[in-house]
């Protein structure tokens, strides 16, 4: 026993001392100073900020030339986790120095940071989507439910305070359901709502990147709703605690800079990022890319567009009606000082660059890039032509844009057009405007091609 209660005391001492809070009590000193980063390895809208970035060894790069300057060694210690809540936890606990997550868990950050007097600031961010495409809600492969109205007295797994809960509490407003009321919500982690789901233990689950695409992928899932239909803008990004950026700048800005370099990687190879981020978490290589490709539904770009900070005070007051926060200063919350300082004249360049708009691709076995197309129809005519050499097809919603898997999408025959959807639903809401149009088989639109 006291041999055990020796190895659980130094245990706890080394972890102590690894957390890498930036100063003396934590284990720094004056040559050595570890930097802790909180990421979520599958969450892979932050793959510049995390999983990617990790892999390239950027940030290693930049403090070790920055460590050159200064005579200081620096060690970085990445930490996973599933959501953003324990990042959370951990920064206002002053274990993790730098953390990413998404829209509504960075207002949880910012709102426990105020709390527990250790204030953190959002300072870049990693991916976004304009319309809100990042959540979706996704129900059984053999489900009858058919619109989220369907979803009234019934189970549906989400992660209480994450960005897809609240997509499914907006949702549900606009489907004229109360959140608290009408539905009985799982609080769960995303693993285990995806597991529920299989079970029968949830009707629905409604959950961020990568989980809604990888359940469809795998044949486990079908979308419900496609979050891009609330048209408001979704997006994960990087948080600081203050103290440490104030204490460690030069620190700050070596990790913006790699996440900068990481950018740029991703949007100049998406197919090889695709490739690491699939090495590296377990998801397939094709899921990544569904979100993190090249006209895929995640955009890339570090800087706080003002679109998003806009975004993110009108996610305040649906926190607040659930009792997650109080009120929240998001404009002393965002500091865009630190990109800018790293950016300098480029920044504002940055911030005019268009979004790019998602495409019709095709990867085919064994080729390390895609093959773009004009259009869904004329994507089907090379899948046709080209039957079992398909790696992965993908086409944009025809009413939001949203990339999707093209032998998952609804489909639907207008005339001489083929319009693919993310939901059934959406395919419904075009065929009851359009008289005429029907739904297809994917293999009937194939053949309408070929």
């Amino acid at each position: 026993m006291k041999r055990t209660i020796t190895a659980l005391t130094a245990a706890a001492l080394l972890v102590a001392l690894t957390s890498g809070c930036g100063d003396a009590a934590a284990g720094d000193d004056a040559d050595h100073v570890t930097v802790t980063v909180g990421y979520q390895s599958k969450t892979i809208n932050t793959v510049t900020a995390g999983t990617l970035l990790r892999s390239l060894g950027y940030f290693e790069r930049e403090l070790a030339a920055q460590g050159r300057k200064d005579g200081i060694t620096y060690k970085v210690e990445w930490q996973d986790y599933a959501t953003g809540a324990p990042i959370t936890a951990q920064m206002t606990a002053g274990k993790i120095d730098i953390g990413s997550m998404g829209d509504f868990p960075l207002l949880i950050n910012a709102a426990r940071g105020k709390q527990l007097n250790n204030p953190t600031h959002l300072v870049s961010v990693t991916g976004h989507n304009p319309r809100g495409a990042l959540n979706t809600v996704v129900t059984a492969p053999d489900s009858s439910l058919g619109s989220l109205k369907d979803l009234r007295g019934k189970k549906v797994s989400t992660s209480v305070g994450s960005a897809a809960d609240g997509t499914l509490v907006r949702a549900l407003q606009r489907a004229g359901l109360d959140p608290q009321k009408d539905i009985r919500k799982l609080n769960q982690q995303p693993a285990v709502g995806a597991s529920a789901l299989q079970a029968g233990g949830a009707d629905a689950l409604s959950q961020f990147v990568a989980w809604p695409g990888l359940l469809v992928f795998q044949g486990k899932a079908k979308a419900l709703y496609d979050g891009a239909e609330l048209n408001l803008p979704t997006f994960h990004g990087v948080t600081v605690r203050e103290d440490f950026a104030e204490r460690r700048p030069k620190v700050l800005d070596a990790f913006l800079r790699a996440q900068i370099q990481a950018t740029g990687y991703l949007n100049d190879r998406p197919v090889q990022s695709a490739e690491k981020v699939a090495e590296a978490t377990g998801l397939p290589a094709e899921v990544v890319y569904l979100y993190n490709g090249s006209g895929g539904i995640a955009t890339f770009d570090p800087v706080l567009r003002p679109e998003l900070v806009a975004a993110l005070k009108k996610d305040v007051p649906v926190l607040r009606s659930a009792g997650l926060v109080g009120d929240v200063d998001v404009d002393s919350f965002v500091d865009d000082g630190p990109l800018k300082r790293v950016y300098g004249a480029g920044y504002a360049e940055r911030l005019g660059a268009a979004v790019p708009p998602s495409r019709s691709e095709v990867w085919l076995d064994g080729e390390d890039r895609t093959r773009a197309f004009d259009s869904p129809a004329a994507l089907l005519e090379f899948v046709a032509g080209h039957q079992g050499q398909v790696r992965a097809a993908y086409v944009p919603d025809a009413a939001t844009g949203t990339r999707w898997y093209a032998d998952k999408a609804v489909w639907v025959q207008d005339g001489e057009e083929l319009l693919p959807f993310v939901t059934a639903a959406a395919a419904r809401a075009h065929t009851e405007s359009h008289p005429g149009a029907r739904t297809v088989p994917y293999a009937t639109a194939l053949e309408r091609t070929s």
